[in-house]
């Protein structure tokens, strides 16, 4: 019992850091605009870029990589504040959203925040290997791997969370139609 008391401090403690890290990225108006486009199925663009940052910064911070770096840029990776479903979006980058957001996404970043050399390069190059630059920092691939596994996730609760709608349907119709067949 003792374990798991010290286990669950250390949680709430990585939990605080993690929050310490991100607080003034989270707390600006132009981040939480973010809630208000959608990412991946029906997660908004803030909780994908929280998630990817959540797993960054666990990940860093196990293999002693730069995680303060790691984690602020995770945030921050898709702060492109457009609706990638759509047609519309800034013009000033044409091409393909995944090849023209982690652009956007960057200049959005340099305008609001003191970015070092490792965030605008984990910032940039997320999107690799679909864009064909490669990473200068580990971080950067631990970054673009954990947005690869958060959209996978994201996309898994989103047919998972369908699929339980549909099976409850499904045996509330088979409920009703024996509860009807057995008042007629």
């Amino acid at each position: 019992m003792k374990l798991l008391s010290l286990k669950n401090r250390k949680t709430e403690k990585s939990d605080e850091e993690f929050s310490d890290i991100i607080k003034d990225i989270i707390s600006n108006d132009t981040v939480k605009q973010m809630k208000n486009y959608r990412q991946h199925c029906d997660t908004s663009c803030y909780k994908h870029c929280m998630q990817v940052a959540y797993f960054t910064y666990v990940v860093c911070k196990k293999l002693k990589l730069d995680y303060v770096s790691a984690t602020r840029a995770a945030m921050l990776h898709d702060l492109f504040l457009y609706d990638w479903h759509e047609k519309h979006r800034d013009d000033e980058f044409t091409g393909l959203h995944a090849f023209a957001h982690p652009k956007i996404a960057l200049r959005n970043a340099n305008k609001i925040f003191l970015l070092n050399d490792k965030e605008k390069d984990i910032i940039l190059k997320h999107m690799w290997p679909v864009t064909i630059s490669f990473p200068k920092y580990r971080e950067a691939y631990i970054v673009t791997f954990m947005d690869k596994y958060s959209a996978c996730l994201e996309t898994y609760w989103y047919i998972q969370s369908k699929l339980k709608r549909k099976t409850f349907y499904r045996y509330a119709y088979i409920f009703l139609t024996v509860l009807l067949l057995r008042v007629v």
